[in-house]
């Protein structure tokens, strides 16, 4: 049952305009403690337009956004990006060849990316502790560059997770991650949704089959619009994703984990002449 709680998200009507073009349009959603979210959609549809407007990065033409109880354009939302933890291809790209493993989780107690200056003591045992956590501690010493993907993934949530954040946001975390990589990523992904001192999850995905039993709710975006949203039982449907991907689908459910199968291929593309 949703809590009656404060919601941590409470987005209301949002609409983002670009000169002529209509990115998100009317999108209202909320999101309680103890529910874990997936945002899902196609390529294009809206979903890191949302996440960037719900993160201050990018402005709304009209609406409302409430994010752990603070509204957007009335406080500092430099300041509430402390208490959001992202994990991003975006940002496994940008972080230095040669910061250590332990420095990449020691900078997300200061929302820096990059981490510059000497590691205090506490630093470097807080570190270790959440390196230790998600199975890297080996790691703790060794250069960004010659990490794994896969390693590189679980080191971020180190470092979203070691300021206590009351959001994990997981921006198409398996980007890059081969099938053995990704499915040890998952697992791991599935142990946070179920630890209840944890964060609440947002994933962000066009996959499905990322989806992991733990999330208990899913937002389904397509031309920046909401198709569907609520408990996953509910949305994760054939109907519903068959609007989603433009496509008729079927479900395979095996052992709580979702996949997609096509009654009929989607039509190949024509080759350029």
């Amino acid at each position: 049952m949703p809590s009656t709680s404060e919601p941590l998200i409470a987005v209301d009507g949002l609409t983002v305009h670009r000169e002529q073009t209509v990115i998100l349009d009317r999108v209202s959603w909320s999101m309680f403690p103890g529910e874990h979210w997936v945002l899902l959609g196609a390529n294009g549809s809206g979903k890191t337009s949302l996440l960037m407007a719900l993160t201050g990065y990018l402005m709304p033409t009209a609406g409302g956004i409430r994010v752990l109880g603070r509204t957007f354009g009335e406080t500092d939302w430099r300041d509430l990006r402390r208490h959001i933890g992202i994990v991003s291809s975006n940002l496994r790209q940008r972080i230095e060849e040669n910061e250590s493993a332990r420095e990449v989780v020691a900078s997300g107690k200061y929302a820096m990316l990059n981490f510059w200056g000497p590691l205090t003591r506490a630093d470097r045992r807080d570190g270790h502790a959440w390196l230790e956590r998600v199975g890297c501690a080996a790691l703790a010493r060794r250069p960004w560059a010659v990490l794994s993907q896969g390693e590189r993934q679980r080191v971020l949530i180190a470092r979203a997770l070691i300021a206590s954040p009351r959001l994990l946001i997981l921006d198409e975390p398996c980007a890059g991650l081969d099938p053995v990589a990704r499915e040890r990523f998952l697992a791991f992904v599935d142990s946070l949704t179920r630890d209840p001192s944890g964060p609440s999850l947002i994933l962000v995905t066009h996959h499905i089959e990322e989806i992991t039993p733990g999330f208990t709710h899913a937002l389904l975006l397509g031309g920046g619009r909401t198709l569907a949203a609520g408990p996953r039982r509910q949305v994760l449907t054939a109907s519903h994703l068959s609007r989603v991907f433009a496509e008729p689908v079927r479900l395979q459910n095996r052992h709580g984990r979702l996949s997609l199968r096509f009654p009929h291929p989607p039509a190949a593309l024509s080759p350029p002449e």
